[in-house]
């Protein structure tokens, strides 16, 4: 059961948290959100995916709160208008890539609302395609044109490698760049300041509510910066033991409706 903390936001990643492991909300989940809306608790969505990425959630959970994409280098109202960009600086975007194709991963390359990859059958591209439903543009060099770029992402399902290169590209890039892995096989790196923790941030200033009144979920290691702001924090089953070290709470996997559960019996502390 939840204790007495006052929760008037929760703020869930998206991947690995929201949507169970075939990348589909389900009507727990939905049914949970709802519940949080009629109990006066508002509800926000952050992703490393675009804003377009995330389009089809916004009706199926009404949505009314500022979208977080690219971990917050772009927010966006629900109609998908911008509120805020954060961009990359083109050296640092440049260096991401040489730092990305140097450890031998894919890079991909968000440029406006444009994704651009090298090749339509390297990995994990048409899988990508499938969640975020739209189409990425092959070009034959993806740092061809770097400037006004919201990410750049390293690619590989050498989970080690992925590793290797977010430690190199935060040690490289310092305080010019964030960087780190959303998923074990995706590494990003987006402007200093678009990062889950100014995710929590901003929706605080927003929407005007207290951090300490804001929950967070998330499953990934860049989740845990925003885990730091807010007042209450929940790792998903499936998270690594790391971050859920990091978590005020632990609820049950992707895979078994953990998300729900969560909001069920932490936020509201009520079971369904």
């Amino acid at each position: 059961m939840a204790d007495k903390r006052k929760i008037s936001l929760v703020v869930s990643d998206v991947d690995g948290t929201l949507v169970n492991e075939a990348k589909v909300l389900t009507e727990r989940a939905q049914a949970a959100v709802r519940r949080l809306r009629a109990a006066g608790i508002r509800f926000a969505i952050t992703s490393g995916r675009p804003p377009m990425g995330m389009a089809m959630l916004l009706d199926a959970l009404q949505v009314d709160t500022p979208i977080a994409g690219f971990n917050g280098g772009l927010f966006v109202k629900p109609d998908l208008s911008i509120l805020k960009q954060q961009t990359l600086p083109v050296d640092a975007a440049q260096r991401a890539v040489e730092l990305i194709r140097g450890h031998g991963l894919d890079a991909w390359v968000y440029r406006g609302n444009d994704w651009l990859v090298g090749k339509a059958d390297a990995p994990h591209v048409e899988h990508e395609a499938w969640t975020v439903k739209f189409e990425p543009k092959v070009v034959p060099d993806v740092a061809a044109s770097l400037d006004q770029v919201s990410k750049v992402v390293g690619v590989s399902d050498d989970f080690g490698l992925v590793q290797r290169c977010e430690a190199d590209a935060q040690a490289v890039l310092g305080d010019r760049a964030s960087a780190s892995r959303s998923q074990p096989y995706y590494l990003d790196i987006t402007n200093k300041n678009a990062n889950k923790g100014v995710v929590v941030e901003f929706l605080s200033e927003y929407l005007g509510v207290p951090l300490a009144e804001i929950a967070t979920i998330g499953d990934s290691p860049n989740d845990v910066l925003m885990f730091k702001r807010s007042g209450f924090s929940i790792a998903m089953g499936n998270a690594s033991d790391q971050v859920k070290a990091e978590a005020s709470a632990v609820t049950g996997s992707y895979e078994h409706e953990g998300f729900a559960e969560a909001m069920e019996r932490l936020v509201l502390g009520t079971e369904a």
